[in-house]
């Protein structure tokens, strides 16, 4: 009888942290839409963030989500996953829903984009409520992402049709205007987070703040 013992099996390789992959993506999409809808990108064909809502914003999202999973981050695999199938989401009626639609209702567009974000504001209030048990960076990603997706879903339900030549709906610019500088600001926030989780990963400790949480429930 042979006494050779087997041995151990290799440990399965840890994941690294995808948090801050996930708010790149995320903050990069945000921040290409709101310099639009700021009124910031004049001189652009204002589809720049369109691929980047598929392949950046949406799947390296919904891959980070995904880690998160493998992380068991419920919280994280819930947030990005979400926004990534958003940005999937969003950009795949621009593409397929809307053209068709323009040429005959422009206001139900913008109805449409009305509704999509009242949708993900939902969702956005109990991930904000939940993300003052994680620290004060996230909280503030999702407090400003709450209020820029408040201002851009009542910016898009006031789209009316004049009643002049050229009869071009519009949504309230004011509104959307306003949405769109509170979403630079939200992608900035998010930006400064991701950084904070590169360095601290690559460290192993915190070097750039983000807070404690607000409360522990």
């Amino acid at each position: 009888m042979s006494t050779t013992t087997e041995a151990p099996a290799a440990p399965a390789l840890a994941v690294a942290d995808p948090a801050p992959l996930g708010l790149a993506a995320f903050a990069l999409t945000t921040f290409l839409l709101s310099a639009i809808n700021a009124g910031w990108a004049k001189n652009t064909t204002g589809g720049d963030w369109w691929g980047y809502a598929i392949g950046y914003g949406g799947l390296v999202q919904l891959l980070a989500g995904m880690w998160e999973f493998r992380n068991k981050n419920v919280f994280g695999a819930t947030a990005f996953s979400t926004y990534g199938g958003f940005w999937i989401g969003v950009g795949l009626w621009l593409h397929f829903i809307a053209p068709t639609a323009a040429s005959t209702d422009l206001v139900a567009i913008n109805r449409d984009l009305g509704w999509i974000l009242l949708a993900f504001a939902i969702f956005n209030t109990y991930m904000l409520i939940w993300a003052s048990q994680v620290n004060m960076a996230v909280f503030l990603v999702f407090l400003t992402l709450e209020l820029t997706e408040i201002f851009l879903f009542l910016g898009n339900f006031a789209t009316k049709k004049p009643a002049l030549p050229p009869f071009l709906a519009t949504p309230d610019t004011t509104l959307i205007q306003i949405g769109g500088i509170i979403g630079v600001v939200t992608a900035l926030v998010a930006w400064y987070t991701s950084a904070a989780l590169v360095i601290g990963g690559m460290k192993g400790r915190h070097v750039l703040p983000v807070g404690k949480p607000l409360f522990d429930l």
